[in-house]
């Protein structure tokens, strides 16, 4: 079976968004309600284990502010995720989180090669469309046929779920694909898709565990600036090429 199609996770995989967008909008956002909360750079890191905003905040609350009190909490926790997003897709309107290594690279090589591309991530359809459109223009949009976002399934990562629904909206087979991740949670939704993985770790998930990926580096590296293989087999690619994928896809795929 012939590779076919990338799928692509989002935040911490295409962009580190956690660091540089999520976290300092969450805190505006607390700022804004009037909140003491402020969330530190290790904390989040801990708060990652939670898929998804909303109950990101539900769980922070249970855990750390268990004094807090509202009229309902499932409201407050939307509510305060909308303002959060708002936030977040302001500070990446004003072009404060690039891509990370090899990402633009990849995406224009893959397209030259006549591979499928698809999004399957956790983060509202808004995050990701302010993303692409204000780091790759918006007609990178048209780039993905299938973009799997927010909502559409019930269960967020590490379920599954949105790997099974994009695999199904493109009409392909998981043997076909190979999905780009950086978490734990990630590649356990993958798995459960049985789709094979490569992860580009960063500070929040260097220390993860990745036990099902083909390979895991610290980036997807560039003609001058070689990847470093943290967990894999050794090759002779020093860059994530369209050549290199296809390598891992005919040995794990």
């Amino acid at each position: 079976m012939s590779l076919k199609a990338l799928i692509f996770d989002v935040d911490g995989t295409l962009a580190n968004t956690e660091r540089d967008g999520h976290l300092i909008a969450f805190n505006l956002a607390f700022e804004t309600l009037g909140l003491d909360w402020h969330w530190s750079n290790e904390l989040y890191q801990q708060l990652l284990d939670v898929t998804g905003g909303q109950l990101r905040i539900k769980h922070y609350i249970k855990t750390h502010k268990p004094e807090f009190a509202c009229d309902d909490i499932d409201v407050f926790a939307k509510e305060t995720h909308a303002l959060k997003t708002k936030i977040y897709v302001r500070l990446v309107d004003a072009g404060d989180i690039p891509l990370r290594t090899g990402v633009v690279r990849l995406f224009n090589e893959a397209r030259e090669a006549g591979l499928r591309l698809a999004i399957a991530t956790t983060t509202t359809p808004a995050n990701v469309d302010a993303l692409i459109v204000n780091t790759l223009g918006r007609e990178a949009l048209d780039w993905f046929e299938v973009i799997g976002a927010g909502n559409v399934v019930s269960n967020l990562k590490p379920a599954g779920d949105i790997y099974h629904w994009v695999l199904a909206k493109m009409n392909l087979e998981a043997n076909e694909c190979i999905v780009f991740e950086d978490s734990y949670n990630g590649i356990v939704a993958a798995t459960d898709a049985n789709l094979k993985t490569l992860v580009t770790v960063n500070e929040y998930t260097k220390s993860h565990s990745f036990d099902n990926a083909m390979v895991v580096l610290n980036n997807l590296g560039e003609p001058n600036k070689p990847f470093t293989i943290i967990e894999g087999d050794d090759t002779d690619a020093t860059y994530v090429s369209v050549d290199y994928l296809k390598e891992l896809h005919e040995k794990y795929c």
